[in-house]
């Protein structure tokens, strides 16, 4: 990855989070010259939990992230171990028989469309992961799915084509047409820009229906074989999409250092990075009640991130209404780690003239119409 002199870009990209590497990886390879330009404080990506997974809200949500999930596995041979890829599956957990209803519902939908999974009783699912409380009923487990250290990959796709990517450090403090104005007055200008940062779009690009979601973390000591798969709840899925008031969900991973990882929680309309202890002590409680033994363990560190949500929980992958330099990859929520390998060539090809390998509609800022109200 150069930090020097480059020739002039083609493409300025603001962001160098898993969404703005992943989409300066693909814009290199499409042919252009790409200038990253981040402000090195790291947002969701270094707060995130790096989760690979297939998640089927609606089709849209669908097609980005099977796309994601088979494109990140493909890239897997080439990554180097400090990326930490961890090929471990999910298993959706079905505390009752509604939930196992869902399970069923869930199978069939990704079945249709391709993916591997299997539905599990509750003796196989005892089997499967063994520290589970007894009384659940079943789940169903996404074998294709995995983890990734996200900061890792990061760095990793940025250096990848280094005749290609210059990564620079600078706050930007303005977008003005083809330019982006940094914070010590300077420009940089290229004819094509690409807005790729979390909750600071909302500053760069006033009106973007953006909306914070906060979420804490807590990781533990080394304990290898505790779990094997990424453990969900079935009600994740409801809990992850509320629109107000905060919630919490049972989502526990093993990273391949032997800790576990242990989310997650949601909460609206508030910027404070701190440790909320009553907020951690809810998700704690939620997940010992899916697997007790998490009360026996030590854990190290615990922080919280901040989710840039839009209204529907999709992207917004589209070039800009009003200012033709410039294209927006944001609002990508819990999943940017996920989508990042759909998103970046979806907009490689938007960018670059080509037919995307996705139907670039449903990300569309003019879905968003009614909430904007012509603020853009």
């Amino acid at each position: 990855m150069l930090t020097g002199a480059m020739p002039s870009p083609d493409v300025i990209v603001v962001g160098a989070g898993i969404i703005g590497a992943a989409c300066a990886h693909a814009l290199a390879r499409a042919g252009q010259q790409v200038l990253v330009i981040d402000s090195g404080v790291g947002g969701a990506t270094h707060a995130g939990m790096g989760h690979l997974v297939v998640m089927d809200d609606n089709p849209a949500e669908m097609a980005l992230s099977q796309y994601s999930v088979e494109a990140w596995r493909r890239m897997a041979a080439d990554m180097p171990t400090d990326c930490a890829f961890h090929a471990c599956g999910t298993l959706w957990i079905a505390a009752n028989a509604e939930e196992m209803a869902g399970a069923e519902e869930k199978q069939v939908r990704l079945a249709q469309q391709g993916v591997e999974c299997a539905l599990l009783n509750a003796a196989q699912l005892t089997q499967a992961e063994p520290g589970l409380r007894s009384g659940l009923a079943g789940g169903l487990l996404v074998p294709g799915d995995g983890t990734v250290y996200a900061p890792n990959a990061t760095r990793w796709l940025l250096g990848r084509l280094p005749d290609k990517v210059t990564v620079q450090r600078g706050m930007v403090a303005r977008i003005d047409g083809d330019s982006v104005v940094l914070a010590d007055g300077s420009t940089r200008s290229a004819p094509k820009l690409l807005l790729a940062t979390g909750m600071q779009a909302t500053e760069l690009v006033p009106g973007l229906p953006l909306r914070a979601k906060k979420g804490h973390l807590v990781i533990t000591d080394r304990y290898p074989g505790a779990i094997t798969h990424q453990l969900v709840e079935l009600g994740y899925i409801s809990s992850a999409h509320h629109s107000e008031g905060p919630s919490v969900a049972f989502n526990v991973q093993p990273r391949p250092t032997g800790q576990l990882l242990i989310g997650s929680s949601r909460q609206f309309d508030t910027l404070d990075r701190s440790v909320e202890p009553e907020m951690l002590a809810q998700m704690l409680q939620r997940a010992m009640g899916y697997l007790p033994g998490v009360a026996h363990l030590n854990a190290i560190r615990s922080w919280t991130g901040f989710r840039p949500a839009t209204p529907d929980s999709l992207p917004i992958l589209d070039r800009h209404p009003t200012n033709p330099h410039l294209w927006l990859a944001v609002g990508h929520e819990g999943l940017g780690v996920t989508t990042a390998t759909g998103t970046a060539d979806l907009m490689a090809a938007l960018m670059t003239g080509h037919t995307p390998p996705l139907d670039p509609g449903h990300f569309a800022l003019a879905r968003f119409d009614a909430v904007v109200g012509g603020a853009l």
